[in-house]
Order: structure tokens, then sequence, then C-alpha cells
């Protein structure tokens, strides 16, 4: 009995200690170290735990170190535009605006998962060696949704385009993938850029004031930002110019009254990188640093792409311009992206924590990056079905041109690298057998005009493919398209007249033999200069690192072409309005009226596809009411191919309302002869228009048309409608 009362004792003396113990171990954890509370709770005990030197100190994009709190360095700024860029090895898919031209959002979201699959692993491979580098973290500062309003405009490559709908899927199926499903942890951060009405010039744009008013700014303007925020964007990143007077990155209208309260965002705000200097030294809108760091943080600023809040905030606070509460504000925003990446937890404890090297760059993401180019490429003439050859009829081949081979021309800007790269000398070779004689000559260069080479080869050729266009270092970003002549932009839509020169030649040399171009541009060009001269044209973006074996894919029929141009192709820049001029009378297919070279969606295919309506629409509809509509789609050619069914809105004939205006869009695969169904899918209330007298959202009754067909100006199917209140 008495051993049986000691050993009771023992144990209960032993549970008591384990008990001690773990209360001590308990208590040791700090409160915002523990994952089982909510993250607002969390970020609460840290801000109290913060020194205000410590708070200021992490506002910027070089976040400092905090060593007795255990938080470590980290660098915000990091790129994703079409793959982990500026990071070492990673897959490159098509740049942004080929990516769009598939009209296949489903698709860009498998792209955006295998980015934030190549970011993680690179992230968890960088800090296992305790890397704390600028551009492996996972806080991505894309995508570029500003409207490609003006075809001169560099940085026009970056988005998804014109049209605010398609940007707003796009942009939203972008970040979904990006940031992942994962209930609790976000796999990256992404950000919606550039906020807001920044589109050119770029020369220009850290004194640009762009003048705008209330209408274009709610309907074209902001409209793809409200989709992503309504689709959980992380991050939104404020735009360098000045709109209606006042800077965005100081702008409290946009970023507090409608971005946080009027939309509800309750993420984190960035600025453009040097922003905030550009307040005081080139708007001139603030006189100091100190006061600009002030209104910034009040406007609505959580971290600075500078070092002026790091700098100055303590200035501004000891000025009585700013107070620790208003700090207090911005951190938090910053604290809480940090949570939701898991950066205070333990890594075991995240989904993503194991993806490592064999995550990066591998088959079934080059796999994927062939598609999406395949899918982006453009088909802008077929004279005759030259295309696609059969390769029994080709017994030599030529590729020649300044893009051919170019590297530049295939991975565009904010890239990043790789070790397989495939460029269109190299596609076309590789994907014909080794009887096929495939030749190269660079054959002209961007300026000279009277000096070519491969001329005569071509001649001595079965068919020839020249490769020419554009290349980053022409359009692009102020400061990297280093050879533009308007600071980045482009002051006309001409190809260089030595491509033009050179095609010329060409043709005299090839006489009756088929000549395909092939052009690369992020934009709107002047096709109508080398038209003549080809039997087929293929507008191929800059497609990414596996571009070269798209291009074969499709040249000799492996797939049908598929791509939609989403952005106007202009018959000429005075057909537009002065590129400074913000107002949207007169730009895009929404507002113009004049002729174009192409219109917006439009896009060839190898086979043809009829349609008819599947069901009827309603007489009239209300403004809970959905337009939806079945289309029966028959492929009626002699290939298998993918047809794009976009969906436009015809508006009553009130002042200012759109030309017409896409509202939804299906892509669909069918085999030669094979029919299906799509179905369109169009709530009412998105065909409201913000009324200037009561600055608000309206729906104005009255007769509607549907247009269904395969570009901004083709009806194959047009079905009326009422709207009434």
């Amino acid at each position: 009995m008495a051993s049986t009362i000691k050993q009771t004792t023992l144990r209960c003396l032993a549970l008591l200690t384990v008990l001690l113990n773990f209360s001590t171990v308990k208590a040791q954890t700090p409160f915002y170290k523990d994952a089982s509370q909510s993250i607002d709770l969390r970020v609460k005990d840290l801000l109290s735990k913060l020194t205000l030197e410590e708070k200021i100190s992490l506002l910027g994009y070089r976040s400092q170190a905090v060593p007795r709190l255990g938080i470590p360095a980290y660098n915000w700024w990091n790129e994703a535009l079409h793959g982990v860029a500026r990071a070492g090895e990673a897959t490159i898919f098509p740049q942004a605006i080929g990516m769009s031209a598939t009209f296949n959002d489903d698709l860009l979201k498998q792209v955006s998962t295998v980015i934030s699959t190549e970011a993680r692993a690179k992230y968890n491979l960088a800090i296992a060696q305790d890397r704390h580098l600028q551009y492996m973290g996972l806080t991505f500062w894309t995508p570029n949704i500003n409207i490609f309003r003006d075809p001169r405009w560099g940085r026009g490559q970056e988005t998804y385009g014109e049209d605010p709908f398609l940007t707003g899927r796009m942009g939203s199926a972008f970040v979904k993938g990006l940031q992942g499903d994962d209930p609790k942890y976000l796999k990256a951060s992404a950000t919606a850029k550039h906020f807001a009405v920044h589109s050119g010039p770029e020369a220009t744009r850290d004194k640009f004031d762009a003048k705008v008013d209330e209408k274009d700014l709610r309907e074209t303007y902001l409209y793809a930002f409200h989709e992503l925020v309504k689709n959980h964007v992380e991050s939104v990143m404020s735009a360098y110019n000045r709109v209606n007077g006042v800077p965005n990155s100081i702008n409290k209208v946009l970023l507090t009254d409608i971005l946080r309260k009027e939309w509800g965002f309750n993420g984190h705000v960035v600025t453009d990188c040097g922003a905030l200097d550009d307040v005081y030294l080139t708007h001139k809108t603030l006189p100091t640093a100190v006061e600009v760091a002030a209104a910034a943080i009040k406007a609505g600023v959580d971290l600075d792409c500078s070092s002026i809040l790091q700098n100055d905030g303590i200035k501004a606070i000891k000025q009585g311009l700013l107070t620790e509460k208003d700090v207090d504000q911005a951190l938090s925003a910053i604290l809480r992206t940090e949570f939701k990446l898991g950066f205070y937890d333990d890594p075991a404890a995240n989904p993503y924590h194991a993806y490592g090297a064999d995550s990066v760059h591998n088959e079934q993401h080059l796999a994927l990056a062939r598609k999406v180019a395949q899918q982006s490429m453009v088909l802008l003439k077929n004279n005759n079905n030259v295309l696609p050859f059969k390769k029994s009829n080709y017994s030599s081949i030529m590729v020649v041109g300044p893009n051919a081979a170019s590297l530049d021309a295939m991975i565009a800007n904010y890239h990043g690298t790789s070790s397989k790269v495939i460029n269109f000398v190299e596609g076309i070779t590789g994907a014909v057998d080794k009887a096929t004689r495939v030749e190269y000559d660079l054959g002209c260069d961007y300026k000279d005009t009277t000096h070519f080479g491969g001329t005569w080869a071509a001649g001595n050729a079965d068919a020839t493919i020249a490769v020419i266009g554009l290349s980053p270092v022409l359009e692009g970003e102020a400061g990297d398209a280093f050879l533009s002549e308007s600071g980045g932009d482009k002051k006309t839509l001409s190809l260089p007249a030595s491509e033009i020169a050179f095609m010329k030649e060409l043709r005299k040399s090839v006489k009756n033999k088929p000549l395909v171009a092939v052009i690369t541009a992020g934009s709107d060009i002047d096709v109508s200069a080398i038209e003549p001269y080809a039997d087929a044209i293929i507008f191929a973006w800059y497609p990414g690192e596996q571009g070269g074996n798209a291009l074969a894919d499709i040249i000799f029929g492996e797939v049908s072409p598929s791509g939609h141009l989403p952005l106007t192709f202009y018959k000429d820049m005075s057909n537009l309005p002065d590129y400074s001029d913000y107002n949207m009378k007169g730009r895009t297919y929404r507002y113009y009226t004049g002729p174009v070279q192409y219109p917006f969606g439009f896009g060839l295919s190898y086979t043809t596809f009829n349609y008819t309506l599947g069901s009827k629409l309603k007489a009239t509809y209300k403004k809970a009411d959905t337009v939806a509509v079945t289309v029966n789609v028959k492929n009626t050619g002699k290939f298998n191919g993918d047809e794009v069914v976009q969906a436009y809105i015809k508006y009553p004939n009130i002042d200012r309302m759109p030309v017409k205006e896409l509202k939804s869009f299906k892509r669909i695969s069918l085999e030669q002869d094979k029919e299906g169904t799509v179905t369109l899918k169009i709530p009412v209330q998105d065909l409201q228009k913000w009324d200037l007298a009561t600055h608000k959202w309206k729906l104005y009754p009255g007769s509607y048309k549907l247009v269904l067909g395969s570009s901004s100006a083709d009806e194959k199917l047009v079905a009326d409608f009422k709207v009434t209140n």
C-alpha cells in the first residue's frame, strides 16, 4: 500500500514538472509567434513590442532586421511579370500582352500558379542558406493592369491590353494563381500596379499630371483595379504621376477614400520606386521630404520603395506632422502580409515549405510555357492558305532576320534567365528532320537600309521565314529601353525602315516561293508596310523561352493559331488624340470609330467556325438579372482548332456610351467537324455607367444589343434586349 502511494506521488510530481515546463515554454513563446491566434491579435502584440525607431525601420522596401524579436531583414522588391524575374533560373513565359492574347484566363491562372511555385522554391532555397536577397522574396510587384490606352506607350507590353474587362479578368486570374488557395497562408503576394491613370508618356512620368474626369476614371482607369481588389489582391502600388494635380503616392482620395473605404481593400499599399522623392523633387507639390513622409502615410501608403519613410519618418513625428498611431496603422498592413506569408510561423507548418530545386524550371513548366506561346501568337494573314507548311514539301528553309535568333526578342523586359531558351531559328531547326536543310542569316539590323544578308540564300530555299519587329530595347520602361528615341516610348507605329527595305529585297529574291513574316513586338505596329511582301504574317509578341518551338508548332500545323489581339491596331498615329490626353474619346475600340488595320479581338485560324444560338435572350432584364446565352460552335474547316467566342454589348444611344464593349469571352477547343457549346453570362449590373451628376453608378434603361463574334468587328450573332429599372 505504501509502495502504491509512493508511486502515485512520484507520477503526480512528474506530471506537475511536465506541466510547469510546458507552461514555461509557453510563456517564453511570444504571442505573435503563436500560429493559433488571429493575425490581427498577433500584429497588435508585435506592434506593442517594437520601439518607434524599429517601427520606422520596417517601412521601407529594404526592411531592417530586429534581432531581439527574431525579425529578419527582408527585401520587399521582387518581380514576376511573366515568370520569376531577376532571380536566376526560372521559366520565362510570354510577355504579359502576349498572354492576354490567349483570351484564356484559366491558362493564365496555371501560369501564375507555376510562377508562385518557382518563387516559393527559390525563396526556400535562399533562406536555407541564410540569404535575404532582393528578387528572392515572396512579395511580387505584379501584375501591371494599367490600360494600354495609346500604342506609343513603351510599357504597354507589360499590360493585358486596352480593355478594362479583359484586363480585370486576366489580372484576377493571375492574382489567384500567384497567391494560391490555401485558407491560411499566401503562396506569394501579388501587387496591382500602377494605381492609377498611368500609361505614359514614359519620359515625363515622374512629373506628369494626368487630367481625367470622373467618368473615364471610374469606367476605364479604375475598373480593373476594383476587380483585383474584389479578388483579394494583397497589395496595390501607387504610380509616379499626378492625377488632376495630386501625386498618386499622397492621394488620399484614391488610396483611402476609394481603395480602402469604398472598395474595402485590406492589404498594403506600396509606392513605386522613388515615387515619394518625385513628390518634392519633380512634382514639387510639397517642399520637403519630411512633409512628403507624413503626407504619404496619412494618405494611405504603408511601404516605401525608396528611403524617405525610413529616413524622415521620425522627423515627421518630432515636427508634429505624424503620430505613432499613424505609423502603427501603416506598419500593421505590412505585418499582416508577412503573417499571411508565414514569416513568423514554424516553416514546417507551411504547405509550401517543401518546394525545392525540382520545382523550378522543370519539364512540366516548360510544356506550359510552350502551350501559352502557341495560344498567344496571332495569325494576321494567310494568303491562299500558304500555312501550315507540310514538312515533306519543303527540303530547304531559310530563317532570316534581326530577331530570328535574338534573346531580347524572346524574353522581353522584367524577365528571368533560362538555360533553355529556344529562339526561332532553333525552333524551326528542331522541328524538321535531319534531311531538311535549314539556314540562318541576321539579314539586317535596326538602322542600315542598304546592306542586307541572306537574300541570295533565301532565293535558294523552298521557303523563307523572316523574323522582324521590335525588341525591348526599342520599346519599354524609361531607362531600360535605351535605344528608344522617346524615353522608352515609340514615336511612330513604324517598323524600322531597315526591316521594311529588307522585306522588299527578300520578296525580290524569293519570287513566288512562300515568304512568312514573323513580327515580334509588344504593341501596335504598322503591318501594312510589309504586308504586300509576305504571304503570311504571324504576330509573335515577345513569346518567352519556348517561343521558337511554339512558332514551329504553328508553322508546321501541329497546332492551329488561336491568339487574338488584346488591342486595336490603328491605321496611323494621326488617327489618335495627343499622347498626353487621357480622355478616352477617340481611343481604343470602345470609343474609336476610325479606320483600323486589325480590330481588337482579331485573329485568324487554319480552320473555320460556325455559330448558332443555343438559347434565346429574354426580352427584358432588370439590374439583379444576368444575361445568359449558350452558343453552339462548330468547327467547319479542315483542322482541329480553338475558337474564342467574344460577347460585346452595344448600349443605348446616350452621350459618352462606348461604341461597344467586351463583357464576356470563352475559349473552346474543337476537332474537325465537331461541335461544342459555350455559355456566356453577363450580370446586368455590370452594364452600369458612371453618372457625373450623382457621382454614382447608374443602370441606364433602354435598348441594348448582344453581339457575338470572333473579334470586336465580327457580328456572327446579334440579339436585342431591353433593360428596365
